[in-house]
């Protein structure tokens, strides 16, 4: 398969995944499953996903593995969505090109929608398709990335942050804990859903995932000023209206562009070892940067 027959095939792989996992709409509280599901399936980039699958193929994990870690890490990657869109935090009513989950429904119901897809996303991690131990490695990884020196410590960290004028370094703190996080996780997982593998592969992978991590944000932040609201699907100028730091608004535009050029190189690097093997982590690489190309 060619890169984009790969992706259709795990996206497909996934959006099944996701319908299975999910708790259907005929369970009650049925309108709380009815929003879980709205916030989570038929739409997004599933970045996530596909850093898992395409590190499971380092190590030779089953599909069915994968297909439940990468679950698991849409999950959370949502949950934090829902939240992030709520007026508590960024007030926004424009998510994957639908109306938000609290302007869609209610702030009470994206509240637990958030809360039920954090627990689910765990839920999802205890299949029978996963043994012992790959259960208990995969769920550590995510409790670790999603909690407060991960996700929800970089989303504190960016609240308190609006107006503030960062150095350069604190930006890639809290942007390294954000979004890396999770993204590292969805690496570390996939390869962790197969053999056991070795020291210097995690680390030749973290040091991938570090890279797109950071690639990924600073694209984000150059999409927020040169893309338009229906091209990105969420609100753009967002960050500048609020008055947040970006890398855009520390760097320059110009600046920020060589910087995910930079990025994108260090990425590969650090796979090369493995060859045809990382073919999809390094095309994954130039997905995330060529965004803004």
């Amino acid at each position: 398969m060619n890169f984009e027959q790969w992706m259709r095939s795990v996206l497909e792989r996934v959006e099944r995944a996701l319908e299975h996992y999910l708790p259907a709409t005929n369970i009650e509280p049925a309108k709380l499953h009815d929003a879980m599901r709205y916030a989570v399936l038929g739409g997004g980039k599933r970045v996530r996903p596909l850093l898992c699958h395409a590190a499971g193929e380092l190590t030779g994990a089953r599909a069915e593995c994968l297909d439940a870690a990468a679950a698991a890490l849409e999950m959370i990657h949502v949950y934090s969505l829902v939240h992030d869109d709520m007026p508590c935090m960024d007030d926004d009513d424009l998510r994957r090109g639908k109306p938000t989950v609290h302007v869609q429904y209610d702030e009470a119901t994206a509240l637990l929608v958030g809360d039920a897809l954090q627990s689910q996303a765990f839920v999802t991690l205890t299949a029978d398709v996963l043994g012992p131990a790959q259960q208990a490695s995969l769920v550590k990884e995510l409790a670790l990335a999603s909690g407060s020196i991960g996700m929800a410590g970089g989303q504190a960290i960016d609240l308190d942050s609006v107006g503030v004028m960062l150095t350069r370094p604190q930006l890639e703190t809290m942007h390294r804990m954000k979004t890396g996080a999770l993204l590292r996780a969805a690496v570390r997982m996939g390869a962790l859903a197969g053999d056991t593998p070795d020291a210097s592969l995690m680390q030749s992978l973290d040091t991938y995932a570090a890279a797109v991590g950071l690639a990924f944000q600073v694209v984000d932040d150059i999409l927020d000023v040169t893309t338009d609201s229906a091209t990105l699907g969420k609100t753009a100028g967002k960050d500048a209206a609020a008055n947040k730091p970006t890398y855009v608004s520390i760097m320059g535009l110009d600046a920020s562009r060589a910087l995910a050029t930079q990025l994108r190189a260090e990425a590969h690097a650090a796979i090369e070892p493995f060859g045809a093997r990382a073919q999809r982590l390094a095309e994954l690489a130039d997905l995330v940067v060529n965004r803004v190309s």
